[in-house]
């Protein structure tokens, strides 16, 4: 186990896939002595257990701006994260929704995306588990599919730690020493670390540190779920592929399917136990959209949480009450795949530096301001 370093120029809180793209874009920019404190092991939080999507098919300006910086990260990784580029497909079964999308992917294509709508018979030509007559029309965004995230993950952390950054697990914070403004310290189950710069990358268990620092974070963790059926040699490789009437979902995940939908009724809460309660709701929306995806049998499967703010998108930014406080978190569903861009905006922030682009809309302070992001796109 590593010894707990005794000081550092800024403690990054959360070993995830934010915080290590954080903590590598600190380095890479000459930041010395950054640690990142993570109260399990690297990558088993959220990041373990996400859909592994990535796009940029978003209604707001600021998630496509992340996303396709992101997309273009991923692009160039050195490391193989399994990406595979088969797009994302968005049905649309009402005449709102073919409006929403048409007016969102004409946003898409005005600041660079690879998005076109597409109708019914080329949406069952691009995924064929498909029942065109139950829909209207389809946004299809080839640039776009999915990676493994735990190979990104170890991506991450493997460049990071070259660089100099310091990981170290099983390091719960208990708490954040600071007088008036200034923080001092973080202490943690393995002793302080003496800091005056501390960034929140803790994913669902973000409230709790901004409560340290009287700095409100709302997030709050909900139990999302997958399964992935047996493997099926031959299957049609499909794209990612999401209803927006249900948020049923499914994309190929080796030679087996990858299946889900997201679940209103979940009370919120850090239970990740796997159950199969979803299966009927997701039955019945594939009885509609894709009925040869009725009654699946499943090889595996898991629960993850989602760390959901109010609006459903993420906080980005710096206290202004307490200068030496960032962070970067309620991601609601898309944390990894903007993973390599928000590394970039909480870089130059702490650098005083101007980011590609101005985070102020996903500022924690927004909510009380009755000014939050709104977003179409969500599963």
């Amino acid at each position: 186990m590593k010894v707990l370093p005794r000081s550092a120029e800024v403690v990054v809180i959360g070993g995830g896939v934010i915080g290590l793209s954080i903590a590598f874009h600190l380095a890479d920019a000459g930041v010395r002595n950054v640690v990142v404190v993570e109260r399990d092991l690297v990558g088993q939080g959220s990041s373990a257990k996400p859909l592994g999507g990535v796009r940029a098919t978003f209604s707001d300006p600021g998630n496509i701006m992340l996303g396709q910086r992101s997309l273009e990260a991923f692009e160039q990784f050195r490391a193989d994260i399994g990406l595979r580029q088969v797009g994302y497909l968005f049905l649309c079964r009402t005449e709102d929704s073919v409006a929403q999308v048409e007016a969102s992917t004409a946003l898409q294509r005005s600041l660079g995306g690879s998005g076109r709508m597409v109708s019914p018979a080329e949406a069952v030509a691009l995924n064929p588990f498909l029942n065109g007559d139950a829909l209207l029309a389809a946004s299809f965004s080839p640039r776009d599919g999915y990676a493994e995230p735990g190979r990104v993950v170890a991506a991450y952390r493997a460049a990071a730690v070259e660089l100099g950054v310091r990981v170290i697990e099983r390091a719960e914070v208990l708490g954040i020493d600071r007088t008036g403004a200034h923080i001092n310290s973080v202490a943690t189950t393995r002793g302080a670390i003496r800091t005056s710069r501390v960034i929140c990358a803790a994913g669902a268990w973000s409230a709790p540190i901004g409560d340290m620092v009287g700095v409100p974070l709302p997030v709050e963790p909900v139990r999302r779920q997958i399964g992935v059926t047996p493997d099926e040699p031959g299957l049609p490789t499909v794209p990612f592929t999401l209803d927006l009437a249900t948020t049923m979902y499914f994309h190929n995940s080796g030679e087996g399917l990858l299946l889900g939908i997201s679940n209103p009724e979940q009370a919120p809460g850090f239970g990740r136990d796997f159950s199969l309660e979803w299966q009927p709701s997701f039955d019945r929306a594939a009885s509609v959209v894709a009925p040869s995806l009725v009654g699946r049998t499943f090889a595996s499967g898991w629960a993850g949480l989602y760390e959901n703010t109010p609006d459903h998108n993420a906080l980005i930014g710096a206290s202004a009450l307490i200068p030496g406080f960032s962070y970067a978190t309620g991601f609601s569903g898309h944390g990894f795949l903007q993973a390599p861009a928000v590394g970039e905006v909480v870089r130059d922030l702490f650098l005083g530096r101007e980011p590609f682009l101005d985070p102020a809309p996903f500022h924690a302070d927004r909510f009380a301001e009755s000014a939050p992001v709104r977003e179409v796109h969500i599963i």
